[in-house]
């Protein structure tokens, strides 16, 4: 299937590793431009070795000051933008509530959060001028399902939904598409350290925290992060031109999270 992404200009935040990387490289596959922003400097050297193609910059996305650089060279070296794919995130703490650090909370709601937000409002101007626009939002299962210990990350994948939903109505009227994508136990290393740390504070093995974690799913396999990209490039093809408002759960249909 031609899904017509020849040429697309995509920016994908986070993307020299795991799921951002994914979907940065099947974009290119597809013949898209793309440029991405990651804080690991050795990631980013690593992808500008395995895929020339992709351009990068150096970018916190809770750091206004380094959104603004990372949007000015974007658009410079893909000539404009058609696609955001915000997907910048950390895990955030494991703790009880009353236990937690208040920082650690400020910072995962900086990054989670607001870190979306600090992109939009410099990606719209450019979104405008595009005849194929769309922004993605990465959420997160534990943005439709409470998450105990998880608090922070939680509340600010509950509030990408609301932030996707409104912007969805307000772009509507630019042609601007918006949807959430809600991953669900996904196949990587930072699963493996959530599954970890929860392991850790329920004083349980690893094996038996993943055997509870997907006692709560349908399918009983990880979703690989290539399996997310796929969603995301129909989603930003014209043959998603109708889509939007929507909160896509890519999960195994997982009905709770332990």
């Amino acid at each position: 299937m031609d899904l017509e992404l020849k040429g697309l200009r995509v920016l994908v935040t986070a993307g020299a590793n795991g799921i951002g990387r994914a979907i940065a490289q099947r974009f290119v596959g597809e013949g898209a431009k793309v440029h991405t922003c990651d804080v690991d400097e050795i990631a980013l050297s690593d992808l500008a070795a395995s895929d020339p193609a992709i351009t990068s910059t150096r970018c916190d996305v809770s750091d206004r000051g380094a959104v603004q650089r990372l949007f000015a060279e974007a658009v410079a070296k893909l000539g404009g933008l058609d696609v955001l794919v915000n997907n910048a995130g950390v895990a955030g703490p494991t703790a009880k509530v009353e236990e937690m650090n208040p920082e650690d909370w400020d910072r995962c709601l900086e990054i989670c959060l607001t870190g979306q937000f600090n992109c939009v409002r410099l990606a719209v101007p450019h979104l405008r001028e595009s005849k194929n626009a769309s922004i993605v939002n990465i959420s997160s299962a534990a943005g439709r399902l409470g998450f105990a210990m998880r608090t922070p990350y939680a509340a600010a994948k509950w509030g990408v939904i609301g932030f996707t939903k409104s912007l969805s109505i307000e772009l509507g009227p630019d042609n601007i598409r918006v949807n959430a994508i809600l991953p669900g136990l996904v196949a990587g290393d930072r699963q493996r350290r959530v599954l970890e740390a929860k392991a850790q504070q329920r004083g349980i093995s690893y094996a038996e925290m993943e055997r509870t974690a997907f006692s709560y799913t349908s399918i009983k396999d990880y979703v690989t992060p290539e399996q997310i990209a796929d969603q995301i490039l129909f989603m930003c093809s014209p043959r998603g031109k109708t889509i939007s408002g929507q909160a896509i759960s890519v999960c195994g249909d997982t009905q709770m999270l332990g």
